[in-house]
């Protein structure tokens, strides 16, 4: 299976990988169209499809943890397969494993990855994709509850940030689907989302912590100016430092500069600045922040720089 990687060119690859799907080891069907689609092998298709169906058939059985229905979804998805039915049903299964105490569903993924891949699915409408990502979005499992507010986040429609605002106001006792919810709402709306994701800021704790990760990650100057007030209008030492670490994110000019002057003024926030300016990932803000540390006149602000940039 593994040298088939090496030989893509060759004229049996192809029928290689076809053998391997039609094995009914799990294992090995979840390598072969892992590898049919790094290989691009758009010929494998209906092969895909095929294996697919199989492994519905006494799931718990065929196909215990999923790894074959999982890699088949996503093989699909990415040779570009764009017939719903198959994503469909993907994103309905519920696949219950004896597990010590109980059952355990592990089909989790298969139903977050359909999600994604029903999303560029061309024989369905936006009425319909929406009406199947609704259930999704209130899933029992948070990582299908975010991939689901992902793709409804890929669909440029009003009504679909609507339902993104209403699954954000029913809140969410994991914040990272939270979180999903708002910058899913972002990517829809744009600037007319900021004043809705805003009103989170609010909130307190995690939810307001997620509020602010995503207007930062809008990277607009409008999304700056909403957390630079809330930093400035006051919070505790703790979301303050999420507040300036989604400052950093925004990668703003006019954001780089505000963290850099806090530096240099030596502002009661200035070590948590550091730490957010190390977290943009901008590997030349080093120099800027040593200067800033240096104009500052606070030598103790040295090791906070050694720390965070390393």
């Amino acid at each position: 299976m593994e040298e088939l990687r090496e030989s893509a060119g060759a004229p049996s690859t192809v029928d290689s990988l076809r053998k391997a799907l039609a094995n009914r080891n799990n294992y090995i069907a979840a390598k072969a169209a892992k590898i049919a689609a790094e290989l691009g092998l758009k010929a494998l298709i209906p092969d895909l499809l095929t294996t697919f169906d199989f492994f519905f058939i006494d799931p718990v059985k065929s196909d215990p943890q999923c790894w074959a229905k999982n890699a088949l979804v996503q093989a699909l998805a990415s040779l570009g397969h764009d017939e719903a039915a198959a994503f469909i049903r993907g994103l309905r299964q519920i696949q219950l494993e004896p597990v010590w105490g109980g059952q355990e569903d592990t089909a989790a993924a298969v139903r977050g990855n359909s999600a994604l891949a029903l999303v560029a699915c061309r024989d369905i409408s936006d009425f319909e994709l929406l009406s199947h990502l609704i259930e999704i979005l209130v899933d029992r499992d948070k990582t299908v509850r975010i991939e689901a507010a992902r793709a409804i986040g890929r669909l440029n429609r009003p009504e679909a940030g609507l339902l993104l605002r209403l699954r954000a106001l029913s809140g969410d006792e994991e914040p990272e689907a939270l979180g999903a919810c708002f910058s899913a709402l972002l990517s829809i709306e744009g600037r007319a989302g900021i004043a809705f994701v805003s009103r989170f800021l609010e909130a307190g704790g995690d939810e307001a912590e997620e509020a602010a990760l995503a207007l930062g990650l809008m990277r607009s100057a409008e999304a700056f100016q909403v957390l630079k007030e809330k930093w400035e209008h006051g919070r505790d030492a703790t979301f303050g430092a999420i507040l300036l670490s989604a400052i950093a994110l925004s990668r703003q000019q006019e954001s780089i500069d505000f963290l850099i002057h806090l530096v240099e003024t030596d502002s009661t926030g200035a070590e948590a600045a550091i730490a957010a300016l190390a977290s943009a990932g901008l590997p030349q803000l080093r120099s800027r922040v040593e200067a800033a540390v240096e104009r500052s006149g606070n030598t103790r602000l040295r090791p906070a720089v050694a720390k965070h940039f390393g």
